[in-house]
């Protein structure tokens, strides 16, 4: 009922049982290339893992564009994307946004007094939908020093800040891809996008935040 869905609502961190929903719980990932699966071997991007992790009671949807903004005003920015609407008619149970990577190069970065809201707009367009998905935002990966393509972990510091008090104040989930990798920069061979092994890492600190069950050791690749 109503009450029961409510109920979970109020809590976004509790684990997720699928066998509360209509199989399978649809999850969409939104994120930039470090989604899309750049620097990972092919179908080895960090949805596809999180997919074969969590089984088939789950659909995941990779809804990743590479270079994309989550700054409305960035050079590219992820609202003018197809993959966007696409992620929004999927339906989803869960939405999991990894963006901001981007939002750091420089010429993007000039507008980050707009960061918050760009962002707070996005989830309040997800939880607009009919499927009243949980909402998850998560720490963008680290950035090795001393970065690449404008990339920097100062602006990614800056921005775990803002997305973590945005979690709290909009009662979101956290999923810590910093975290994930942040000793394991030689999972991050170019410093900004992990390998088949960093998504990985991703993916199994996804697992364990959707299910609340540390994740499987991974298979053999």
């Amino acid at each position: 009922g109503a009450s029961a869905s409510l109920a979970m609502a109020a809590d976004p961190m509790s684990p997720i049982d699928p066998s509360a929903y209509k199989a399978p719980v649809r999850v969409a990932c939104i994120g930039d290339s470090i989604t899309q699966g750049s620097g990972a071997a092919k179908g080895k991007s960090y949805p596809s893992q999180l997919q074969a992790l969590l089984g088939d009671k789950w659909e995941v949807g990779n809804f990743g564009v590479s270079g994309r903004t989550l700054l409305k005003k960035g050079d590219f920015p992820y609202w003018k994307e197809k993959a966007y609407q696409n992620a929004l008619s999927f339906k989803p149970d869960v939405v999991i946004i990894m963006l901001g990577t981007n939002d750091t190069k420089p010429q993007n970065w000039k507008y980050e007094s707009e960061f918050v809201a760009d962002y707070t707009e996005l989830v309040k367009s997800f939880q607009a939908l009919e499927s009243k998905p949980r909402i998850y935002v998560c720490r963008p990966c680290p950035v090795p020093e001393p970065g690449n393509f404008g990339i920097n972990e100062a602006g990614v510091t800056e921005e775990i800040k803002r997305v973590t008090a945005l979690a709290k104040e909009m009662k979101l989930g956290g999923i810590d891809m910093h975290a994930a990798l942040a000793d394991k920069p030689n999972l991050l061979p170019d410093r900004v996008h992990p390998n088949t092994e960093g998504a990985g890492e991703m993916a199994k600190a996804a697992f364990a935040v959707l299910t609340g069950k540390p994740a499987p050791a991974a298979a053999a690749p």
